[in-house]
């Protein structure tokens, strides 16, 4: 490839071509995540509970995620959530508002051995579940 004196021009046009080869920038330009994404690109969204699900852990280990099924107030689409914690499930009824985030599994997927989860719950009606799971705050009854 020439390098002289006016090869700039060149140089540019090409360098823009080929970084369409490159797939994280091909990905982030053209937006790929948001429109796949049920969070549209946010790092939360509220949803309501549909129903409790209990996921298996992947080899070697030997247990029962517990887990919960929501669809999200935005757009309607239903993920499954990892409820973090000793117990915390007990604090999540149905049709309770949740609020949820990403699970930090590597690009956004799921983590450790809970296959096809990439979210975890973070707050119930609007309490930290974290709080509710060390005693400090109690799920106001309804």
């Amino acid at each position: 490839m020439g390098r002289g004196e006016f090869a700039g021009k060149k140089l540019e046009d090409e360098r823009h071509k080929f970084r369409w080869k490159k797939l994280d920038y091909a990905r982030r330009v053209l937006k790929l995540k948001q429109k796949h994404d049920p969070l549209e690109g946010a790092p939360q969204a509220r949803g309501i509970v549909l129903e409790k699900v209990g996921i298996e852990a992947k080899q070697p280990n030997s247990a029962i995620r517990k887990c919960v099924r929501v669809q999200l107030l935005k757009n309607g689409r239903q993920v499954t959530a990892f409820c973090p914690g000793d117990k915390a499930i007990s604090f999540i009824d149905e049709h309770d508002e949740i609020t949820i985030e990403g699970i930090g599994g590597r690009k956004g997927r799921s983590m450790g051995d809970i296959s096809g989860v990439r979210y975890k719950v973070i707050a119930v009606n609007d309490l930290s579940l974290n709080e509710l799971v060390h005693h400090r705050k109690e799920k106001p009854q309804r």
